[in-house]
């Protein structure tokens, strides 16, 4: 297949490709597999970690390609060969410390996290289970301040999706790159960095045109993808349980993940050429 007749298809993975449990459906694994069989070009754009990415990837049956993680922050390249199954691209990093102390002052009962630039993290407080990468460890809260880390990770129990969201305005974290998740959770990433910056570097790479590139995404850290995708005459989907923020930013809406609102995009993808 030409460059000019391949899609770009990026796909996040909580809420897009997987239910809530972790359910991956048959009916969007056959579709991957079906579009990338057909020459066009599937990558991974999520917010979790490379390694919690990973065994969503394998289940896939993506190979030999990149994928987008942490926000954008880190980009990897699936490989076989290597032991953990892909090794690290690419990794925009920033100092965390004016932020975090920012933070801090503004949610004293929060717990914080970084990630390092080999993928591991650091935390002051107890995260819930596989929130984080599969190597973390306990650190005091001061030695998150230094030296410099591809993401800042915050939890605060103590307020709702909206209370979060009029506290970060108050804030105002103008240096860095951020996203809030449907609970009070907040992923800061550098500057500009975000899931369409990484893919648009995969699309230069990949030498795809602008127009022809596609994405599906489910929340508020997919709002800037969507937008990416739109500007160069894309198409992005919100997932139907989206929230009615994300859905407004999409080109249309289709079936929620427990309705496999993935394979039904992706069943018709020959179906939008005609709309070039």
């Amino acid at each position: 297949m030409a460059d000019f007749e391949r899609w770009l298809i990026g796909l996040d993975i909580d809420g897009t490709l997987v239910h809530d449990d972790g359910f991956l459906s048959d009916r969007v694994i056959e579709q991957v597999t079906r579009v990338r069989a057909l020459g066009h070009e599937v990558v991974i754009a999520t917010g979790r970690a490379a390694a919690n990415a990973y065994p969503v990837i394998k289940d896939l049956g993506v190979k030999l390609n990149h994928s987008v993680c942490s926000n954008g922050a880190v980009t990897i390249r699936l490989e076989d060969a290597h032991p953990k199954g892909f090794e690290i691209h690419d990794v925009k990093t920033f100092e965390p410390a004016e932020v975090l102390t920012q933070l801090i002052e503004h949610l004293p009962n929060a717990h914080f996290a970084v990630e390092d630039v080999d993928g591991s993290y650091r935390f002051h407080k107890p995260f819930p289970a596989y929130a984080l990468g599969d190597v973390n460890h306990e650190a005091p809260l001061e030695e998150l301040l230094h030296r410099p880390v591809s993401r800042v990770v915050v939890l605060s129990p103590d307020h709702d999706v909206q209370q979060f969201l009029g506290l970060m305005e108050r804030v105002g974290l103008k240096s860095v790159s951020y996203a809030i998740g449907y609970t009070a959770w907040l992923d800061i990433a550098p500057e500009g960095i975000d899931k369409g910056h990484a893919l648009e570097q995969l699309r230069q790479s990949y030498d795809i045109p602008g127009h022809r590139t596609l994405v599906m995404g489910d929340g508020r850290n997919d709002i800037e993808m969507f937008r990416w995708a739109r500007s160069m005459g894309g198409y992005a989907f919100a997932m139907g349980q989206a929230p009615e923020e994300v859905k407004l930013e999409a080109t249309a809406i289709t079936a929620a993940v427990t309705e496999d609102g993935v394979a039904q995009v992706l069943e018709s993808l020959e179906g939008l050429e005609f709309l070039q």
